[in-house]
């Protein structure tokens, strides 16, 4: 593969703005990183004309968009939510489960690993994230309540055995069993996050201590503080909040208001907090009736107001977020510096998953995943692997 260029950028490393930058790309690897214009004989050349270059977004908790949904049972799926997402800058996205039977989740493993050997045009996948089925009841949201149970060693022992794909796995810690679940993931090298729970701060000190790592969606389907017999307990959220536990939070502007993420940004900062979209299959469609799951046995919902909702708008039901309107967010929302929101959107989800040796920062030798915005963060050019998956210039020149 030849040499790719792009010149005349605002480069954002994880510490600086290099104005006038350049960023060489070749073999799918950032092979140089420059302060100015460099000579590089037989490189396909873009001039940027200015705009951001920073590293592609890294989206770890996301189910869906363009009207699929990863538990739709199709390897096609797979593809086009990697492409659609890609359009806004994702360069990599962890696809996600809903509650659902164990030959369901297997189904989908299934459907990861052969579209995980044919993705090439969309961003690139850093395994499955298992979202339940192992939550409380009590704060189960949007998740269809028929799957909802507690840790079994034996289901997930199979689940376990059966693909080495999963990389990260979401349950509610005060359950019985959870704690041993914990461990077994943390053996197995599998991220553990807290979810759906209804954990007061003792609950989510002993989960922390046994391999629990990250909050998953920070507030969302999350205990705050409850009183019992008069006496006041920290939730699931202080407690996220207090330990140097990780967190992601949803910033697409609805399910979090400004003053949490103000909040959330301010205790644990730019280090210790993901963005993601936790979007749905309505992701880049238009509002009306959807599906929340697989179109078989998915759970219907309604999307207005820039949100998925319950039928009843008793509950939120996933977001139609993209990863570009979450760094959006965070600037002009949470008043965050661009810096500092892109971290978020990409160093930091990098260190999380274990992948910041090769992704999430415009370093010389790690994947050439790279993203280019102007001021309002609209896409211009999204690179995978060295490879240009989206440009904004060649969608405007097809229409």
């Amino acid at each position: 593969m030849g040499y790719l260029k792009l010149k005349n950028g605002t480069l954002i490393t994880p510490f600086r703005y290099i104005r006038g930058g350049t960023v060489v790309m070749q073999d799918g690897l950032i092979v140089g990183v420059h302060e100015r214009d460099v000579d590089v004989p037989g490189a396909v050349e873009r001039d940027v004309e200015g705009r951001y270059v920073a590293p592609g977004f890294i989206d770890i908790h996301v189910h869906g968009g363009g009207g699929h949904d990863f538990m739709d049972g199709t390897d096609t799926a797979f593809l086009k939510i990697a492409e659609l997402h890609a359009q806004y800058g994702t360069t990599s996205l962890v696809p996600t489960t809903l509650t659902a039977e164990k030959e369901d989740l297997l189904k989908t493993l299934d459907n990861y690993e052969r579209a995980n050997q044919q993705n090439r045009q969309g961003a690139n996948f850093l395994g499955i994230h298992l979202e339940g089925p192992y939550f409380a009841l009590s704060q189960r949201g949007a998740q269809d309540p028929r799957y909802i149970r507690n840790p079994n060693p034996a289901e997930y022992e199979e689940i376990l055995a059966y693909s080495s794909s999963i990389a990260r796995w979401s349950a509610a810690p005060e359950l019985n069993g959870a704690i041993s679940f914990g461990r077994r993931l943390r053996e197995k090298g599998i991220l553990a996050a807290i979810a759906h729970t209804d954990a007061v701060y003792e609950d989510v000190l002993e989960a922390y201590e046994n391999g629990y790592t990250l909050a998953t969606h920070l507030y969302s389907a999350m205990s705050g503080v409850t009183r019992r017999n008069a006496f006041r307990y920290a939730g699931a959220i202080e407690s996220a909040l207090l330990l140097d536990m990780d967190v992601e939070i949803i910033t697409d502007g609805i399910h979090l208001p400004p003053p949490l993420l103000k909040l959330v940004y301010k205790i644990k900062g730019a280090d210790r907090t993901a963005l993601i979209t936790d979007a749905m299959r309505a992701a880049g469609m238009p509002e009306g009736d959807s599906i929340l799951g697989s179109l078989t046995n998915g759970l219907p919902v309604l999307v207005e107001d820039g949100v998925a909702k319950l039928p009843d708008r008793s509950s939120f039901a996933g977001s139609i977020a993209t990863a570009n309107q979450l760094v959006r967010n965070m600037v002009q929302l949470a008043d965050v510096s661009l810096l500092d929101a892109v971290r978020m959107a990409s160093t930091t989800p990098a260190r999380i998953m274990s992948v910041d040796s090769r992704k999430g920062s415009l370093v010389a030798g790690k994947d050439a995943d790279v993203v280019v915005f102007d001021e309002n963060i609209t896409i211009d050019t999204t690179i995978v692997g060295g490879n240009i998956v989206y440009s904004k210039a060649q969608v405007a020149h097809t229409i």
